[in-house]
């Protein structure tokens, strides 16, 4: 798919789907689920979780099988997003998947960001629980550094001591003064990370209020884990949307966006 609903003027546009793939089966019916509710939208699911509070924790079905059952989403004319860990995983990686994300804890990894940007495909950028909206811009610019300036970058909440983040709704307008397209993660924004002891915890009842927020202060996209049951989600279901939950919550905040007039960088210095 090459018109992605996110950047360049358009309204505001949906990642969603689960935090790994459990299954064949169960990625399309996600997906289709969500297009019933959404429209267009990007469906993101993760081949591997590299990154688990827990050795013990499922990963998810690997490069190979991952990517077999992505490119069948697509066959069927979905967008697709999913994380890449690897410098080696960005080529196959890009064969499959229109956008290739950088996990937020492997931001600053030069050689990882140039192989994604090496591909031509978008390149959405998880800003690091540890580093400043200011300093995010030199993850992107590592990225554009190899001609490609198809670069998102996303908020995903800023480590708050132990167990905790917050976020800082002017590290949004930082953001969108770069001149690339920002989207806020609403689900992981309110992880509790390694708070339930060898997996991390959630308050998914903020995910509303911050996307709220979010929207109204001026992002180009909403990012959303979505679950039909997040207490059986094989990775993050504490902090996931529940699926039904989600048509509600996006038809608010298209409204919100569409009032507050902030879907685009020329309109960013309004407000509500």
């Amino acid at each position: 798919m090459s018109d992605l609903p996110i950047g360049n003027g358009k309204p505001l546009g949906l990642i969603a789907g689960p935090c790994v793939i459990e299954s064949e089966q169960h990625v399309h019916f996600l997906a289709d689920r969500i297009r019933e509710i959404a429209g267009g939208f990007i469906f993101k699911a993760s081949f591997d979780k590299a990154n688990r509070s827990s050795a013990a924790s499922y990963r998810g079905p690997g490069l190979a099988e991952g990517l077999r059952i992505l490119s069948g989403l697509r066959a069927r004319g979905f967008s697709v997003l999913t994380d890449i860990h690897e410098p080696a995983q960005a080529g196959p990686v890009a064969e499959v998947c229109d956008v290739l994300q950088i996990p937020a804890f492997l931001c600053r990894q030069t050689d990882l960001l140039v192989e994604a940007g090496r591909t031509g495909r978008v390149v959405n950028i998880k800003k690091g629980q540890f580093v400043s909206p200011h300093d995010i811009r030199h993850a992107a610019e590592k990225a554009s550094s190899t001609g490609n300036n198809r670069i998102w970058i996303t908020e995903r909440g800023t480590s708050f001591g132990y167990n905790n983040l917050v976020v800082d709704m002017r590290g949004l307008a930082i953001m969108r003064e770069f001149g690339w397209p920002v989207i806020f993660d609403a689900t992981h924004s309110v992880q509790l990370p390694g708070a339930a002891g060898a997996a991390s915890g959630g308050q998914p009842q903020f995910i509303a209020p911050l996307a709220r927020a979010a929207v109204a202060v001026g992002v180009d996209g909403l990012f959303v884990e979505v679950h039909e049951e997040p207490a059986r989600a094989l990775s993050d279901g504490a902090n996931a949307l529940r699926l039904d939950r989600l048509g509600p919550l996006w038809s608010q905040l298209r409204e919100i966006g569409r009032l507050c007039g902030t879907l685009t960088k020329d309109h960013f210095q309004g407000s509500c």
